[in-house]
C-alpha cells in the first residue's frame, strides 16, 4: 500500500482519492474476546470471493483468556490479500487497526510493522476515567510516532454505542465495515458472509451485526480521505475458500475415511469441529475419546475390522500414540495419522506455530517402525494429501503420517474447487473365502507387501499381535524368522521409493545456494527466491512432500550448488557461539535426515520464534550468506 502520512489519511473537504494497488497486508489486533480474527477471517473470506489471492495468519496469545490490555496478551489476525496468489503472511503490515495500545508492543517486538505502517486506534483510552491508563496510551502513541509508524486515532466504541450498549460484542463488525469501504469490498457480498458467520444466531443478532457492517462503511465513507482497489486475480477456475483444518475434514470425508477419532488439542480440535457438522451426512463417524491413546486405538481397531480410520492430534498427542503406532506397524493395520503440529517440547507453545515433530514422526517409536510419513506445504494439499494418505496407508498396509501446523490449520486461502474423482474412495474389500495356504503376512520377496485378510471374511482369521511373527501372524522365537520380517516390513518403503519423482527445482538447476523446505514455509521461501533472483542472486529452492521414504534424486540436485541450505522452523544451534563448535553444533531437522539420506554437508536456517516464516528473513539470510550489503542494488 502507499505510503500516507496521517495527517492525509483523514477528509478535510477533498473528493476521495482511490488508488490501485497490488497487495495489502491488514492486522487487527485486540484482547481475547473482542472478535478480532472473526473479523479478519470475514474480510479475508469477502476478498477470495471477489477473486482475490489470500492469505490469513491468526494472532493467539499463550493463555486461553489473558488479562485485558496486556502486552503479552495480543489476540487477533493478518490479512493478506493480493491480485495475484498469495502464498504466506508477507512481511510488515501496511495498516493495523488496535483496539487498545497495549497489545501492539508485542507485535512491535515482532517485527510485525515499519514506519510505513498506518495505525486506525481506538481512542477512548485517551479519556479513561483512569489515569494511568491515559498516561499509558499517551505514553505509546509517542513511542509509536517515534518508530515512524502513522498514527490516526478513531472513535470505534464512540460509534458503536450509538447502536449497541456493549461495544465489545459488535465493534469487530464496525471495523468490518471499516475496511469494507477502505479496500472497495462488496457490501453484498459482505452482508452474506455475516449471515453465514451468525446462521445459528436470531435475525435479529444478525440484523444488528449488518448495522454494525453499514455504520463502518458509512463512517470511513464520511471521514478518510483515500480508498484503494486491490484487483482480482485472472483465474478462470470456480474457487472455494478454507483453513487448514477445514480442509484436512473435507479431505477425511472425500478419500473415503469413515471413522474419525480423536482427542482435543490446540490446534488440531478444529478438524474434528468442522467434520462433526457433516461427517455423518456421508456416513461417518467422529469418536471423541478419553484420551489420545484410547483415540488411536479405536482408529486401530476400525482399521483392522475393514472400516478406513483416521486420527488427528498435535505433538503432545503423538508423544502418547507412539505405542499404538507401533503396533499398527507391527500388525501392519492401515492408519491415516494427522499431526498438526506446534511448539514443543512438552505442552511448549499450543498456539505458535513449529515445525516440531519432523524427527518424532518418523523415529518416534521402540524399535524399527517405518512408516510413511509426508507434509503438505499449502492449505489445498491439506485436502489432497488425506486422500493419498488413506490410498497409501491401504496400499501398503502401513500408519501413514500427514503433517500439517499451526500456520496452515488457521491460514485462510482460496483454491481451485476440487473435481471430486470416485477413485479417490476405498474399493469394497474382497469377501470370497481366502485361500488355503495364504498366510496373512506372506511378504512378497521384492516389495515385502502382503494380502490383508479382514475379519468376517470366510477363512481369513489370523493371529493379530505386537510381538514379533513370521508369515503366519504366530509369534516368532526363531533369530532369523524376526530378522526376515523386519526387512519385508522395511522392503515395501523401498519399492514405494522407486515410483517416486525427483523434486521439481524453483529457480535455476545450479548457481550459488539451494534452499530446502519442506510443510507450510513453501510460500516465504518461493517469494524470497523469487525476490533474490530478480536482484541477479543465484539462488533457487526446493521443497519436500515426502520425507520418509525420501524422494530420489537429491545427492545429484545437490552436487549442482555451492551451498544447501533448509529452512525450517524448528530448533538449530547458530554458529559462532563460543560453545558451538562443528563437532556439538545441533542442526534442524530435514537438515539432520538430509546429512545422513545422502552423507553431503547440508547446512541449516531455523527459528523457534512461535511465528510464521517471512520472505524477508529468507532474503536477509541469503543476503549473509553470499555477503552482500546491500540487497536493494543490482547485483
Amino acid at each position: 500500500m502507499d505510503h500516507i502520512a496521517s495527517n492525509d489519511i483523514l477528509k478535510e473537504g477533498d473528493p476521495i482519492k482511490t488508488r490501485k494497488i497490488k497487495q495489502v497486508i491488514v492486522e487487527i489486533v485486540s484482547d481475547s474476546g473482542e472478535g478480532a480474527q472473526k473479523c479478519g477471517q470475514s474480510f479475508g473470506a469477502i476478498s477470495a470471493k471477489m477473486g482475490n489471492g489470500v492469505w490469513t495468519v491468526e494472532i493467539i496469545p499463550a493463555e486461553i483468556q489473558p488479562p485485558a490490555r496486556s502486552r503479552e496478551g495480543a489476540s487477533g489476525i493478518r490479512v493478506r490479500i493480493g491480485s495475484d496468489k498469495v502464498t504466506n503472511m508477507g512481511n510488515h503490515a501496511d495498516l493495523v487497526i488496535a483496539l487498545n495500545e497495549q497489545v501492539l508492543y508485542g507485535r512491535i517486538s515482532q517485527d510485525a510493522y515499519n514506519e510505513n505502517t498506518l495505525m486506525f486506534i481506538e481512542n477512548k483510552w485517551a479519556k479513561s476515567e483512569h489515569e494511568t491508563i491515559r498516561q499509558q496510551y499517551s505514553e505509546a502513541l509517542l513511542k509509536f510516532k517515534e518508530l515512524g509508524i502513522q498514527v490516526v486515532e478513531i472513535p470505534m466504541e464512540e460509534e458503536c454505542l450509538k447502536l449497541i450498549p456493549d461495544p465489545r460484542k459488535g465493534k469487530n463488525m464496525w471495523i468490518l465495515g471499516l475496511l469494507c469501504y477502505m479496500y472497495d469490498r462488496d457490501i453484498p457480498k459482505a452482508e452474506d458472509q455475516i449471515r453465514t458467520i451468525f446462521k445459528k444466531k436470531t435475525d435479529a443478532v444478525i440484523e444488528l451485526n449488518i448495522r454494525l457492517l453499514q455504520a463502518g462503511y458509512d463512517w470511513a465513507k464520511d471521514n478518510l480521505a483515500y480508498r484503494y482497489e486491490v484487483t482480482p486475480m485472472d483465474v478462470n477456475d470456480d474457487m472455494v475458500v478454507m483453513n487448514g483444518n477445514e480442509a484436512l475434514s473435507m479431505g477425511i470425508m472425500a478419500s473415503g475415511i469413515e471413522l474419525c477419532s480423536m482427542y482435543p488439542i490446540t490446534p488440531a480440535t478444529s478438524v474434528s469441529h468442522h467434520l462433526a457438522e457433516y461427517f455423518e451426512k456421508v456416513g461417518g463417524i467422529v469418536h471423541q475419546a478419553e484420551d489420545e491413546i484410547a483415540a488411536i486405538g479405536f482408529a486401530i481397531g476400525a482399521s483392522f475390522a475393514g472400516k478406513p480410520a483416521v486420527t488427528v492430534t498435535s505433538g503432545p498427542g503423538l508423544a502418547l500414540k507412539t505405542e499404538f503406532i507401533g503396533l499398527a506397524v507391527m500388525a501392519e493395520i492401515p492408519l491415516v495419522i494427522i499431526d498438526v503440529q506446534r511448539g514443543g517440547p512438552s505442552t511448549g507453545l499450543p498456539t505458535k506455530v513449529e515445525q516440531s515433530d519432523l524427527l518424532a514422526a518418523i523415529y518416534g517409536e521402540a524399535g524399527d517402525a517405518p512408516k510413511i510419513v509426508l507434509a503438505a506445504a499449502t492449505i489445498e494439499e491439506c485436502f489432497q494429501f488425506v486422500v493419498l494418505a488413506r490410498k497409501l496407508a491401504e496400499s501398503l498396509r502401513t500408519p501413514v503420517i500427514l503433517l500439517s501446523d499451526a500456520n496452515l490449520a488457521t491460514g485462510v486461502q482460496p483454491f481451485p474447487r476440487p473435481k471430486i474423482d470416485p477413485s479417490w474412495l476405498t474399493n469394497p474389500f474382497d469377501q470370497s473365502p481366502w485361500k488355503d495356504g495364504v498366510w496373512p503376512f506372506e511378504w512378497d520377496e521384492n516389495t515385502g507387501i502382503s494380502k490383508r485378510p479382514i475379519p468376517g471374511q470366510k477363512g481369513g482369521m489370523y493371529t493379530v499381535t505386537g510381538l514379533a511373527h513370521g508369515q503366519t501372524g504366530k509369534v516368532a522365537y526363531d533369530p532369523d524368522i524376526n530378522q526376515a520380517s523386519v526387512e519385508s516390513r522395511s522392503r515395501k518403503f523401498a519399492a514405494f521409493q522407486k515410483s517416486l519423482k525427483p523434486p521439481k527445482i524453483n529457480g535455476g538447476p545450479e548457481g550459488d545456494i539451494l534452499l530446502v523446505g519442506w510443510g507450510s514455509t513453501l510460500g516465504a521461501i518461493e517469494e524470497a527466491v523469487a525476490d533474490a533472483r530478480a536482484k541477479g542472486l543465484k539462488v533457487s529452492s526446493l521443497h519436500l512432500r515426502f520425507l520418509f521414504p525420501m524422494v530420489p534424486g537429491l545427492v545429484e540436485i545437490f552436487k549442482r550448488f555451492k551451498k544447501v541450505i533448509t529452512v525450517e522452523i524448528n530448533y538449530s544451534d547458530t554458529p559462532g557461539h563460543p560453545m558451538i563448535t562443528q563437532e556439538n553444533r545441533r542442526y534442524a531437522q530435514l537438515a539432520w535426515l538430509l546429512r545422513a539420506q545422502t552423507l553431503m554437508d547440508i547446512d541449516s536456517f531455523s527459528n523457534v520464534y512461535g511465528q510464521p516464516l517471512n520472505p524477508e528473513k529468507v532474503l536477509k539470510m541469503i543476503k549473509r550468506e553470499l555477503k552482500i550489503k546491500n540487497t536493494n542494488a543490482s547485483v
